[in-house]
């Protein structure tokens, strides 16, 4: 997991010569760097950088840089809104299953199987 302030201090420290955008996962822009360090011109923009990526927002970044952590439980990872359509379908599909087990397993009658299967089915 790629840490801000980490990058922050690379682009600060060794910046001129890309070693920020290496960490960062950008290779191509730290060759490039890399290629340019003699002008300082990378060591102009790694300084900006430096300051951008300490004001960054730690969801921005975890978006942009740590795409691994998308569907982690991490609490440092930007969570995806729960879709409250998804939620309901999958509770009534539990519903389903279960009420389908109690059937099969003769605790319910068939009448009463259909009726509450309807209502599930109604609600959606």
């Amino acid at each position: 997991m790629k840490n801000k302030v980490v990058a922050a201090v690379l682009a600060l420290a060794v910046g001129w010569i890309g070693v920020h955008k290496f960490y960062l996962g950008q290779t191509g822009v730290g060759i490039i760097y890399l290629l340019f360090s003699w002008t300082g011109i990378p060591a102009v923009i790694a300084f900006f950088e430096c300051i951008f990526l300490l004001v960054m927002d730690d969801r921005a970044f975890d978006a942009k840089y740590n795409h691994a952590l998308a569907g982690s439980s991490s609490s440092a990872a930007y969570q995806r809104p729960a879709d409250p359509f998804r939620e309901s379908t999958k509770d009534k599909a539990n519903a389903l299953s279960e009420l389908k087990k109690l059937y099969e397993a003769d605790i319910i009658t068939a009448e009463e199987y259909e009726e509450k299967r309807r209502k599930i089915f109604d609600s959606i």
